[in-house]
């Protein structure tokens, strides 16, 4: 491949209807250096899959069946006639329906991950065929021959070497003129199952892409026109920030900010690839460029954005055994690492442990992650108190940890809230609290007022 392309994401609001296909297709032929495009499933149709994967009774499969059939025929029908590609969109349909009963009798992660993974190999059929009507080469490949992963069905761990290899076997020697269209999220573990990377997975997919073909660009294309100082529907005074920092970024899309997948700008740093947030809607809007520290051409200010992440739960494991004692945090530890429990804040007293986890992660196919068997080990070596329906508010910024009056500005507008943790000094770039989801909205706004609209 040349040394320098672009890879282009397309969102799942980028691929939800023929008109926003079109506008898609139209960005991709306007930039002769996109060489690679990568593609969610259409707006609505993971979600559908994700309930059909849960198990369902004859009459809910049908119906969401029927969603899904309508939402792809309704670009399909916009096309010329293409008896091939009705053929091979109604035996996906089949196969969905074949999984989906499967599924209503004995649901697994494995069986989600194939039912799932549907969603994108349509989209992506229908969108190459978008590109051929408008004159342009391209042709559609199976991103599961190259995405390698490990076979943590729901959440599966991408493997970098192998990804390279296949990539270089694959791909690099494919036609130049010829833009490749296809899948994000999803991958395949060694024996050939199916896997996915995770909801939002596509943005990753791309960034793991561009990594191991050496794209000088990567370019989100989702329905925002960049990464803003908050989401604009929470504060409309919110405003778009034209460039930032890869850890403002990482920061942001860590602790909720839904424009790009927290893993994303791993492999885009790792590589220092710029990473561009654009709207496919306005692509004449602008956006986001996300670049190393050494390319900002403007000074990094103390307050960069806020970002909110829901579904959060706080742990308070204490234990009189805890006081002068030595192993009982590794012990706690060892026990979330078994049941893949990842934490996020953790904060300690002489005799207690708070520790939050997010539970919005997709490898639960609707179960809950704190399961009885992880709270019964936990009960053994400490008393459990569990805390559901918070929300983390991240305040994200630079230098935060060596800035004088940083609490003051932000407690100091926050008296009538309780604010049930804290987390701040563990990172320069970071303040969080956490607070009742009822109360979360409120506190950004307040917190947006006093930071960001003075």
């Amino acid at each position: 491949m040349e040394t320098s392309f672009v890879i282009a994401k397309f969102g799942g609001t980028s691929v939800a209807d023929y008109p926003a296909m079109v506008n898609s297709a139209n960005i991709v032929i306007a930039n002769p250096n996109v060489k690679v495009v990568v593609l969610s499933a259409s707006a609505g149709v993971t979600n559908l899959l994700v309930a059909l994967a849960e198990g369902r009774d004859a009459e809910v499969r049908s119906q969401h069946i029927a969603k899904i059939q309508s939402i792809q025929y309704n670009i399909l029908e916009q096309l010329p006639e293409n008896p091939k590609l009705r053929a091979e969109i109604d035996q996906i349909i089949a196969n969905i329906a074949s999984l989906s009963e499967a599924a209503s009798l004995a649901t697994s992660p494995a069986l989600t991950d194939e039912l799932v993974s549907h969603g994108e190999i349509m989209s992506s059929k229908l969108f190459v065929e978008i590109l051929k009507e408008k004159q342009k080469k391209a042709m559609w490949f199976d991103v599961r021959k190259v995405m390698r992963t490990n076979d943590n069905f729901g959440k599966a761990t991408p493997k970098i070497e192998d990804i390279k290899q296949l990539c270089c076997a694959h791909l690099k020697s494919l036609d130049n003129s010829c833009v490749i269209v296809t899948q994000g999220f999803i991958g395949s573990e060694s024996s050939g199952k199916t896997t996915t990377l995770g909801r939002g997975g596509s943005d990753y997919t791309a960034a793991l892409l561009g990594e191991a073909l050496g794209a000088t660009q990567i370019d989100i294309w989702t329905d925002v026109a960049g990464i803003y100082t908050n989401d604009p529907r929470i504060t409309p005074a919110a405003k778009r920030i034209d460039e930032i920092s890869f850890a403002e970024a990482a920061e942001m899309a860590t602790f909720g900010a839904k424009v790009l997948h927290p893993a994303t700008l791993v492999p885009a740093v790792r590589s220092n690839i710029p990473v561009f947030v654009g709207s496919s809607k306005a692509p004449q809007d602008g956006g986001t460029i996300v670049y190393s520290t050494n390319s900002i051409t403007s000074k990094l200010p103390v307050f960069r954005a806020l970002a909110l992440r829901r579904k959060q739960t706080l742990l308070t494991l204490t234990s009189l055994n805890m006081l002068h004692a030595q192993g009982f945090l590794a012990n706690v530890f060892t026990i979330l690492a078994k049941y893949n429990i990842s934490v996020d804040l953790v904060t300690t007293s002489e005799v207690s442990i708070a520790l939050t986890i997010d539970t919005t992660g997709t490898n639960t196919n609707g179960n809950s992650l704190l399961t009885k068997e992880l709270f019964d080990e936990l009960s053994n070596v400490c008393h459990v108190d569990i805390e559901e329906d918070l929300a983390l508010i991240a305040i994200i910024g630079n230098n935060l940890t060596s800035t004088r009056g940083i609490a003051k500005e932000v407690f100091g507008v926050l008296d009538e809230f309780i604010i049930r943790l804290c987390c701040y000094g563990a990172s320069t770039h970071n303040l969080c609290l956490l607070a009742k989801s009822n109360d979360a909205e409120s506190i950004i706004k307040i917190l947006h007022k006093t930071i960001f609209e003075q």
